[in-house]
């Protein structure tokens, strides 16, 4: 990444957070790592400086604006001035809506929608009068399809998108050089399936065919460097994203059928073990969750996407050259 760039990360001690601080660290960025659990950070920054970036730990709820913006203040004085944003912290209760709890929502809500906003928040801050800047928002194929069991996390991924095109108009109407971009994510080998809260009598599961973190990792890495409004990632994310849009009343009865036995293992859930809703749990970790074994390193239409403009162009070449071709034939 051109001299060193300096990136916020929020979510950044397992998961995506954690496989995207590697992906800028390759890239000689300069990282504030930012999540409630310390040793998920420290472990993050100790591989962002053996990949040859600089890292400092921000131990902070993004649920609380104030801590939030004190995190970015440090960062500044610590590297320089903010330029790419990326929100990324996320938690999720696994439950019918029937058996949530008010409280529940609520938080979800803080965390996933709310903590993206005040992330935002503390970016336009620093960006607006610089007039620059790149804010990544990490979303989901949920973000346009909810499903059963799901629902505060749907909901919150829904959200961000409205927010960010309220946004986007009126960064436009202040003639801010200012990029917003949307990175929606298809079912990803992470660990939260072993932390968020559940009432599933199975082990949670990310809905099949599930990607590695480091390929939501490049995206993310992708999408702040080109400038694009939104990145699918993954053909099931595609696939999702078009059948909510045309077919809303099938997809309905399709995940009435489906949606349950498909974010279940088939071994039996603890319903008295840990979870991160309201703290987080202590160690390490790391990226990956139990699913490397189903896991895909590679998704040949993100491949694709990153070089649309190449593709293109060879079909607009080709067609030029066909048409071409056509009229010397005429002409003979």
């Amino acid at each position: 990444m051109e001299n060193g760039k300096v990136v916020m990360l929020t979510g950044a001690s397992a998961g995506i957070g954690r496989a995207t601080a590697r992906a800028f660290a390759k890239q000689g960025a300069n990282i504030g790592l930012l999540a409630r659990g310390r040793d998920g950070l420290e472990a993050a920054q100790h591989e962002v400086e053996e990949l040859g970036g600089r890292a400092i730990v921000l131990v902070a709820d993004v649920s609380d604006a104030e801590a939030v913006d004190a995190a970015a203040e440090q960062l500044e004085e610590r590297f320089g001035p903010i330029d790419i944003w990326v929100n990324d912290a996320m938690t999720s209760v696994f439950s019918p809506i029937a058996e949530m709890k008010p409280e529940e929502f609520r938080r979800v809500t803080e965390v996933n929608y709310l903590g993206f906003v005040y992330g935002t928040l503390a970016a336009l801050k620093r960006m607006r009068p610089r007039n620059q800047g790149v804010i990544i928002q990490v979303g989901s194929a949920l973000a346009y399809r909810g499903i059963p069991l799901q629902a505060a996390y749907c909901a919150s991924k829904f959200a961000i998108r409205g927010f960010c095109d309220s946004l986007r108009a009126e960064l436009l109407h202040d003639q801010k050089n200012i990029r917003v971009c949307l990175v929606e994510m298809p079912a990803v080998n992470t660990t939260q399936f072993g932390w968020v809260k559940s009432r599933l009598r199975k082990k949670a599961q990310p809905v099949p065919p599930i990607y590695q973190p480091e390929v939501a990792a490049n995206a993310i890495v992708y999408a702040a460097t080109h400038n694009r409004r939104e990145v699918y990632v993954g053909m099931p994310t595609v696939k999702a994203i078009l059948a909510s849009k045309l077919s809303r009343g099938l997809v309905d009865c399709y995940l009435a059928k489906s949606g349950y036995k498909s974010q279940q293992t088939k071994e039996p859930e603890n319903p008295g073990r840990p979870n991160n809703l309201y703290e987080p749990l202590r160690g390490d970790f790391g990226a990956h969750g139990d699913f490397d074994d189903r896991a895909r390193s590679f998704s040949l239409q993100l491949w694709l996407d990153e070089r649309r403009d190449l593709w293109r162009g060879a079909l607009l070449a080709g067609a030029a050259l066909a048409g071409l071709a056509a009229i010397s034939k005429k002409r003979h």
